[in-house]
Order: structure tokens, then sequence, then C-alpha cells
């Protein structure tokens, strides 16, 4: 495994740190940390379902998104390292607790460590399904490791303008990679879903809904002001992905109040110049819909319109979310 970071190539960076030793472009060495592990309730209702998808927040990203709302543990090194033994523990709790499956959140800078704890989890007893939540910067060649491992995959599809991404992400090649990465998944994860009878939270009545057990969700952010954007990336889910996968577009951009220097803030504000930084108008939420329903996709989810920043994670309380969003199960100033 060491040899893997040696001169590390995991991700399309392949910035070549020496990751037993230094941190590489994505923050991190070669070990893998995490910030929190909840219940959570937030996502797409085919992986939330009844219990909550059993969501973990990697420390460290392949991504350098200006507008990050968990910039603390994907930009600011928020998280402790955790071994095999205690992920596995993490996990089975997560399953304990009623999760729907394990959510693998911004993983893809230790994608063969991962591969090799996702073993030991299945080893000691870890039964519901893994999903891969990504910003769909990686290789093939790495998506590969977690091939019979991961069933369930959510990438985000964030754009397909690379100068937008150059600016945003500091990944001119983002629209390449991205795409190929998630074609890959598409083409290896066929959509199975199956109705499962169980308890509403909401409610408390007994009820079915529809559960992925495997297939692929691409979301797509909106970026306030880069409509023409957003009609490019669907339009490429149209050709590529309709029928195959579900879409999810999501209209719940929020400016971020970075906790940062002044020197950090000004190349975010610089950065964030190619975007309107602000939240989602009524009339772009409109004419978002005008378009989903042209393309009139097959599977789509589409986000209600949210002007409310309440919402927004900090990963230094044991709480990160608000109380309806998620319910924590692990965070990481809890001791060893």
């Amino acid at each position: 495994m060491s040899d893997l970071y040696s001169s590390c190539e995991q991700c399309p960076r392949k910035c070549r740190a020496d990751r037993n030793i230094n941190t590489g472009f994505c923050g991190e060495k070669k070990q893998i940390r995490i910030a929190s592990a909840c219940l959570h309730f937030g996502e797409e209702p085919l992986i939330t379902v009844f219990g909550g998808s059993g969501t973990i927040f990697f420390t460290g990203c392949t991504l350098r998104c200006s507008f990050c709302q968990n910039y603390q543990i994907s930009q600011k090194g928020m998280g402790r390292e955790v071994s095999k033994e205690e992920f596995v523990k993490i996990c089975l709790d997560l399953q304990k607790a009623g999760a729907e499956n394990i959510n693998l959140v911004t993983g893809s800078h230790v994608i063969p460590l991962v591969a090799e704890y996702l073993k030991a989890c299945r080893e000691g007893g870890v039964t519901i399904p893994f999903c891969w939540n990504s910003s769909a910067y990686e290789t093939v060649e790495s998506l590969e490791l977690l091939k019979g491992l991961v069933t369930i995959w959510l990438p985000d599809l964030k754009t397909l303008n690379s100068e937008v991404s150059k600016k945003l992400f500091a990944a001119e090649d983002y629209p390449e990679v991205a795409s190929k990465a998630i074609a890959w998944m598409i083409k290896n994860n066929p959509l199975t879903v199956e109705e499962h009878k169980g308890i509403d939270r909401e409610t408390g009545k007994k009820t079915s809904k529809e559960k992925m057990t495997q297939g692929v969700i691409i979301r797509h952010l909106f970026l306030p002001g880069r409509f023409e954007d957003t009609a490019m990336t669907l339009q490429w889910l149209k050709e590529n992905a309709d029928e195959k996968a579900v879409i999810s577009l999501m209209s719940q951009y929020t400016p971020v109040p970075f906790d940062e220097d002044e020197k950090e803030l000004e190349r975010r504000r610089k950065a964030l110049e190619v975007i309107e930084n602000r939240l989602v108008s009524e009339e772009e939420d409109e004419d978002l819909r005008d378009i989903i329903e042209a393309y009139d996709f097959s599977f789509l989810y589409y986000q209600d319109l949210c002007q409310d920043t309440e919402w927004l994670p900090d990963f230094k309380r044991l709480q990160p979310f608000s109380n309806a969003l998620a319910k924590p199960v692990w965070h990481w100033t809890f001791e060893k």
C-alpha cells in the first residue's frame, strides 16, 4: 500500500507527492481521516428511505471548490485518523442505528485504503450497501478498486465548462475526467430499485417506499447566473444517462460564511467572480423547472427552492447539521 502513495497518482491531479511522509494536493497523507458519521435524512429518497443514509465524511479532497459548504473538512483538515478496526465499528454502529446504506463522502484521495477497509467491513458483519458520494473527479483505474464493493454511486457532475471548473475548482480538466468517471459508473452499475416496507419517520405509519440497492444518482448543482452551463450539463445527461441513471438537479446553492484569513477570503472572492455568489432566485427556479420539463427525464429529482441558510453544516459541532437533517453517531472529537 505504501508504494501506491510514494509518488501519488491516485487522483487525476497526479501530484506525485510522497504521501507516506508529506501531504498531497488533497491535503492528506496516506491515512484515512474522517470528521463525522451520522444518519442523514436529507439525501435523495431512494437512499434515505426509512432509516436515513449512514453518512461518513472524509477529511481532504481532490478539488478546491471555492464555494464548498464542507470546507472545514475538505480544505482545512478538520477530522482525525481512524484505524481499520475503528472504521468497521463506525459502519456497524450506523447499521445498528438503522442506516439504509453506508454513504462515503469525498473519499476519492484514499480509494486504495478505502477498498481495503470496505472488505474488512464485509468480513466484520456490515451487510447494507456501500454508497460512493463524490465529485466524480476520479480516474477509472482508481474506481476499478471499488468494483464489487460499492453498488450505489452518487457523483456530482458540477460543470462541463472547463473555464468555470478552472476558476472554481482549480481543475480545468474536470469536465473530461468527471464525464468519463460517470460513464464508467453507469456502465458497471445497472439501476436496481426495489419496493420496501417500513415505518415512515415523519408520520410514524407503516408504508412502502422505493429503495435503490444498485445504480447511479447523478447530482448537478445549479450555479446562480450560469443557466447555460446547467443546460449544457442536462443535455449531456439526457444523451448519456437518461433511463440508465437517476438525475438529481439541486437548487440549494448557498453563500458560505467562511471563517478564514483575509488572503484566503480574497482568493475565494476572485474565484467566485465567475458565478453570482448568492441564493437562487425564484425566476431561476421557474426557468429550471421549465427546462427539466422540456427534457422529460425518465428518473429525476428536483429540489424545492430553499432560501434558508440554517442547514449549512459546522463540523466543529457534534451535530454538524440541523436535528431535522441528521442524527449523529460518531464525531472526530471522540476518543479513540
